[in-house]
């Protein structure tokens, strides 16, 4: 068997069609049927049902699907220890945050990309929350607090933020001084969201209300600055505009719960050696709590 047919196959059943796959591995559709019906016919058994929504696995499929996402794994394994300076080939996609992203990470990929001259790194940012499977990335870059969901997700460093105002909207409306608090107050937000603040060893959970809203972090802090509400924002996003007096901290004795960055990739046991490379890279330069 190939080794390119049965990773086109585990595409395929992982991403539920061959639309995605064929995304995701950088090929034609067309490229992507032929690799499997090759794979088919070697093996003498339908693997996938075609159907007008994607692919299903079929009972042969489902039982194949395990050991040859095994033997794959085991190849780039074992192609990664033969390439000089452990060296990466191929094409990583990989979704990142945009309001710190350009910042934060840019360089940091670009820096990945240098050290491995021939890995083809196109990232993508975005402040939604991608479908990784659907849309055909390897992985993502995520921070905050995430949600449950079946994606497996790698902690690779902790991430702090902050509660912000302009000192004009304290003087007009007030300094809340607990969490509960935050109800009778203009709140700027990336859409309906929760915030959380630690109090001891509890863990208070407050669902603000205001009308400014932005799908970008980013965009939130001249909202802040103008004094129309409060915001929850990361400190690489607020720290100098707190040094200039610009924003001060609000709910100081109330700080959030620990956040984190996360390296996020679709399920599946066995991880591609681009994704361990690009998640231990991060672990080295953010590190765990």
């Amino acid at each position: 068997m190939d080794i390119e047919e049965l990773q086109t196959f585990v595409e395929v059943a992982d991403a539920g069609g061959i639309t995605s796959a064929a995304r995701r591995l950088g090929v034609s559709k067309s490229i992507v049927s032929r690799r499997l019906a090759r794979l088919e016919t070697g093996l003498g058994v339908q693997l996938l049902a075609r159907t007008t929504r994607g692919a299903a696995l079929t009972e042969a499929g489902i039982a194949f699907r395990d050991h040859a996402a095994r033997v794959v794994a085991e190849i780039e394994t074992a192609k990664a220890v033969i390439l000089p300076d452990g060296d990466l080939k191929g094409r990583l996609r990989v979704s990142v945050p945009l309001s710190i992203g350009p910042t934060e990470f840019a360089p940091l990929l670009a820096k990945l990309a240098k050290h491995h001259p021939h890995l083809h790194i196109h990232a993508s940012y975005s402040d939604r929350f991608v479908d990784l499977i659907a849309e055909g990335f390897d992985c993502a870059i995520r921070v905050g607090y995430l949600q449950d969901s079946n994606l497996i997700a790698r902690r690779v460093g902790p991430f702090y933020g902050k509660l912000v105002a302009s000192p004009d909207y304290v003087a007009i409306h007030g300094e809340p001084q607990t969490p509960h608090e935050l109800s009778a107050h203009e709140a700027l937000m990336q859409g309906t969201e929760t915030w959380q603040f630690s109090d001891g060893d509890q863990v208070v959970s407050v669902q603000p209300q205001g009308r400014f809203k932005a799908d970008n972090g980013s965009a939130l802090v001249p909202a802040a600055l103008a004094g129309i509400g409060i915001a929850w924002l990361p400190d690489c996003l607020v720290d100098h505009h707190i040094a200039s007096g610009a924003l001060i901290p609000i709910l100081v004795g109330f700080p959030p719960p620990a956040a984190g960055i996360y390296v996020v990739r679709p399920p599946g046991q066995f991880p591609t050696h681009k994704v361990r490379v690009l998640t231990e890279f991060l672990i080295e330069h953010f590190g765990t709590e």
